[in-house]
């Protein structure tokens, strides 16, 4: 197994190591998450260089995209997936009020803070809008196992980084259904989406909520929760929701993964 640390980085991770429900562990050197990218130091971009990530899925908007760019190698070849999924772009636009040099329309901003959903109701709008999405996500970890490349195998060059602005939340649905949908167990599951709160309490937390302000609205403890949260019960929500539309297997086939796409995202994590 290559332990990868990414110098700059809050709430980067390796999924390996969950446990399966059926025996077992998720494999190590496969499925990385994190926060986007910006924040590299040149330490973390060499050594994102010399890991095995070959694959960085993107679930930011464009507008997200622009305002923090990814860094990346330039000494190597990483291809870049660029998933939007709208739903969870909130930190994204707090980073860039944070950062803005122009003037912010507070009065718009205030009407789109006043409607936006708890943290549950937006994973499940995820869900409701975002398959395909996460199909493909999924079906990039998959990839590998398809060419006939070893399952886990940590220094191909095939591993797969997914990331949001913040990693918590479309990036906490994404991996819990690729957990759920290789068998890990759901305990297991709600607890590494839990992590992200902790790992990204601090300096990160603290100047995306004043991006928040920049914007006049108030800091409630919803809004709080929406931007640096992550208590189970809002993973738990959208598990619910998946159980009940026939689980996050059939999930992913309906955003187009197929049966041999999906045996093989099991070949990659868990086989």
């Amino acid at each position: 197994m290559v332990t990868i640390t990414l110098d700059g980085l809050h709430n980067f991770r390796d999924l390996g190591g969950l446990p399966l429900a059926a025996g077992g562990s998720v494999r190590s050197g496969v499925l990385y998450r994190s926060e986007g990218l910006s924040g590299l130091t040149d330490a973390g971009v060499a050594a994102l260089s010399a890991s095995p990530i070959g694959v960085v899925a993107d679930f930011r908007t464009p507008m997200e995209q622009a305002s923090a760019p990814d860094r990346l190698p330039a000494d190597r070849t990483v291809e870049v997936v660029e998933l939007s999924v709208l739903e969870g772009a909130l930190t994204g636009a707090a980073g860039a009020a944070a950062t803005a040099d122009g003037p912010i329309d507070t009065g718009m901003a205030k009407k789109i803070l006043a409607a936006l959903p708890r943290l549950g109701e937006l994973y499940v709008q995820m869900l409701e809008h975002g398959a395909s999405a996460f199909a493909e996500a999924a079906r990039k970890v998959a990839a590998p196992a398809l060419r006939g490349s070893p399952a886990g195998a940590d220094t191909d060059g095939s591993a797969v980084l997914v990331h949001c602005t913040a990693g918590k939340d479309r990036t906490g649905v994404a991996v819990a259904l690729m957990l759920e949908a290789v068998g890990a167990e759901r305990d297991a599951v709600i607890a590494d989406y839990a992590v992200s709160e902790r790992n990204l309490a601090g300096p990160w937390a603290e100047r995306m909520l004043a991006g928040i302000e920049q914007m006049g609205a108030p800091l409630t403890p919803e809004l709080r929760e929406l931007v640096t949260g992550t208590p189970p019960a809002a993973i738990e929500q959208a598990l619910a929701w998946l159980d009940e539309h026939g689980g996050a297997a059939a999930y992913l086939q309906s955003g187009g993964l197929t049966d041999a796409e999906l045996g093989a995202l099991r070949a990659r994590l868990a086989g």
